[in-house]
């Protein structure tokens, strides 16, 4: 009896084993759990809006079309559209729904085919949510920029802004070029044969470029001459620099003359005390005593001294392929002081007067910046100063980097 009964404890505990294992066998491993996880079905997303069970209507803004026209068309009810527009306040002007920009709407597949939201691109970098369903509002978001590292090596065949342009990269690149290599090289004088590297950063939204944030690095042969440029970080103020941790940047005087005070600032509408009418005055006065010295703010070449029905005897010096500057009203130009003739910086130039169109002894000072009149006194001058010491060690490790990747680039002429 005994040993039947031990028998029959055995064939139940075998009995519940095999089911122990069988429950086993059929748990998934970790593994695949991870697999049944990744393969389950994402959200199809629209600016980060759910739009599986959706209707997705685009479209582009028609002329004189207004949100509340759009609106009404897909049903959507005067009083949600008054909601949506005293949200909208202080948001976003529900005039600027400029012609031709895109808009999408996502429409529930319900039987009323209700509209749940609005939304519009002004621009390539940003995007309005207008939200019709529950919960009433409107948001602006900006898009997502990538930045992608590119570069080009280059063989200048006729001017620097065609070679550009046919070797396929972005055009704004000559302009940011002349920025950084505007003391070093005279870019009116480029010539077919000189050679150009340039590292970047380009701007890009969902694939598409739309822009260039800053070059990285330069290399530039110019009549046999090889000037690098290498960006980098002092003190949180990004700047260019040579090989050797020279500033590429020279600074001006903040002001050409020791004067009493400013009598007049940069405006684009200003009360003109003869002519007795409002115009732009695109200058700074600096009152000062007749036959005060005036000085040149940088190092450049005079382009234009001579006497002008409405500027008197004036000044134009050209100090590089950025920069010019332009000194009006004077008594008299300096002697030796005429077009073709290079200036120092701080050099005499003339003296003050009130030559010209003027009711007194002052300073007419006027500054240009990319051919471009802009106001001297907020004009962004870079600083000059070299790499300090304490910065030095990871300036020439990141100068090492940049130009080492320089110098892998292979020229190619278009």
């Amino acid at each position: 009896m005994q040993l039947k009964m031990s028998y029959l404890i055995t064939l139940i505990l075998l009995n519940l084993l095999n089911s122990c294992d069988s429950v086993i066998k059929q748990t998934p491993k970790t593994k695949d759990l991870d697999l049944l996880i990744n393969q389950a079905p994402k959200s199809k997303l629209l600016f980060g809006i759910p739009v599986d069970s959706s209707r997705v209507i685009e479209g582009k803004i028609k002329r004189n079309q207004t949100l509340s026209a759009i609106l009404q068309r897909f049903g959507v009810s005067d009083a949600k559209i008054h909601a949506i527009a005293q949200a909208s306040k202080n948001i976003f002007d529900l005039r600027k729904l400029d012609v031709g920009k895109k808009y999408s709407i996502v429409q529930k597949m319900n039987a009323n085919k209700t509209v749940n939201y609005f939304i519009f691109e002004p621009d390539l970098e940003s995007f309005v949510i207008f939200s019709l369903g529950d919960s009433v509002y409107t948001r602006v978001h900006q898009k997502k920029i990538e930045l992608i590292e590119k570069s080009i090596a280059t063989t200048i065949h006729s001017s620097l802004y065609e070679t550009i342009i046919d070797i396929g990269a972005p055009p704004v690149l000559v302009s940011k070029l002349v920025d950084v290599l505007a003391w070093q090289v005279d870019f009116f004088r480029i010539q077919e044969g000189d050679k150009l590297k340039i590292i970047y950063e380009e701007e890009s939204i969902e694939g598409k470029p739309i822009g260039v944030k800053q070059i990285i690095g330069v290399y530039f042969k110019h009549f046999d001459k090889i000037f690098y440029g290498i960006r980098y970080s002092v003190d949180q103020i990004e700047d260019y620099f040579d090989e050797d941790g020279n500033s590429l940047r020279k600074t001006f005087l903040r002001a050409p003359l020791n004067y009493r005070r400013i009598s007049s600032r940069y405006s684009g509408r200003r009360y003109h005390p003869i002519q007795k009418r409002y115009k732009p005055h695109l200058g700074t006065d600096y009152a000062a005593s007749v036959g005060t010295p005036i000085h040149s703010v940088g190092e450049g070449i005079v382009v234009e001294a001579k006497y002008g029905r409405y500027n008197g005897n004036y000044v134009k010096i050209k100090h590089n392929s950025t920069y010019s500057t332009q000194y009006l009203h004077m008594q008299k130009i300096k002697r030796g002081i005429r077009p073709g003739v290079k200036v120092e910086q701080g050099q005499t130039i003339g003296f003050v007067g009130s030559t010209g169109l003027a009711t007194g002894p002052h300073l007419c000072f006027r500054f240009w910046k990319n051919n471009k009149q802009v106001d001297a006194l907020k004009v962004d001058l870079p600083p000059s100063d070299p790499i300090n010491s304490k910065s030095l060690n990871d300036f020439l490790h990141e100068k090492n980097r940049i130009m080492k990747k320089l110098e892998y680039l292979s020229f190619k002429t278009p």
